[in-house]
């Protein structure tokens, strides 16, 4: 398993394709090498990164490919518009008595647990709206414990999530949240934000050993990573207070956006890095913290007499 001290050390890789050039990620003396039409370009010691996050279109030697495996590296790739379409996990694949618990826990377990997590990402929430502008929300997750099943959860998960939403983007012409369908800029980053918190969490849990497509408060569907959606909710507002962040120092450009086929997109490639650059700083910020999250998980699941539920704190 992964250590804290360890994973302190680790890094994002950030590799940016653009058309029309002959760029290829090889193995070089145990270190990650970019090369653009056969010239050095970038290298990470393989003993220094967490993850690799490729946007566009290269080239990879199965001899990298199998070094990173070996030495815990997740490989993701994304498209033009930052959506990740594929991914290379690290897993603890042997770790067969997590997965056993994971698959063995009893309904109202199950529940508690997702009451546990909308309870954290709600009073996340709830801590957001008072640092940016000490506007008053009812404490949704104080009449949680009388929830019985996941579908009311949900319901009141989204009614407050409607008026926090509004609430925080109201300065910045917010009209709703609408996942994926990239109507508006604030939609298109917090987007970005959090696919890459989802893979960042992913590949953690993925080395811990936890089955992802198992969670608790989203159910088993096909092809879905249930769990990896479970534990990235609390981490949510971090990406939207980074977003408002960005807002109030003019990093969002409106410039660097244009509006075609009813969606947003970015004008010119490089502007993609600035965003995606965003959020991996901010993970990295706050990595140290995501990985105690994500061991206090792991440490309650396993014995859950010893060890509590560990809330993501970190607004």
């Amino acid at each position: 398993m992964l250590t804290l001290p360890d994973f302190k050390e680790k890094r994002v890789l950030l590799v940016l394709c653009r058309d029309k050039e002959d760029l290829s990620l090889k193995l070089r003396s145990s270190n990650i090498v970019f090369y653009k039409n056969e010239e050095l370009i970038n290298k990470l010691s393989l003993h220094s990164a967490f993850s690799v996050f490729i946007i566009g279109e290269t080239t990879i030697t199965t001899k990298l490919l199998s070094e990173c495996l070996k030495h815990g590296i997740s490989l993701f790739f994304l498209n033009r518009s930052l959506k990740c379409y594929g991914a290379i996990n690290a897993r603890a694949e042997g770790n067969y008595l997590l997965r056993q618990k994971q698959y063995t826990l009893s309904k109202n377990v199950e529940l508690t647990l997702a009451k546990s997590i909308v309870a954290n990402k709600i009073n996340n929430q709830t801590k957001l709206l008072y640092k940016l502008n000490d506007k008053y929300l009812p404490k949704t997750s104080t009449n949680l414990q009388q929830v019985k099943n996941t579908q009311d959860l949900l319901g009141m998960e989204g009614i407050f999530a409607k008026e926090y939403f509004k609430n925080i983007f109201g300065g910045y012409g917010w009209y709703r949240r609408a996942p994926q369908t990239k109507e508006d800029i604030n939609n298109l980053l917090l987007d970005m934000g959090y696919t890459f918190a989802f893979n960042f969490v992913d590949a953690l849990l993925c080395l811990f050993g936890f089955d992802t497509y198992k969670g608790f408060y989203h159910q088993l569907f096909f092809q879905r990573k249930s769990l990896t959606c479970d534990i990235v909710e609390p981490l949510r507002p971090l990406i939207d207070h980074e977003l408002i962040k960005a807002r109030n120092l003019k990093i969002v450009n409106e410039k660097d956006f244009r509006f075609s086929n009813g969606e947003f997109s970015f004008k010119k490639y490089e502007n993609s890095k600035k965003y995606a650059n965003l959020w991996l700083n901010m993970l990295m910020k706050n990595n140290e913290e995501i990985y105690k999250y994500i061991l206090g998980f792991y440490r309650h699941l396993q014995n859950p007499e010893v060890y509590e539920f560990i809330e993501f704190t970190c607004i």
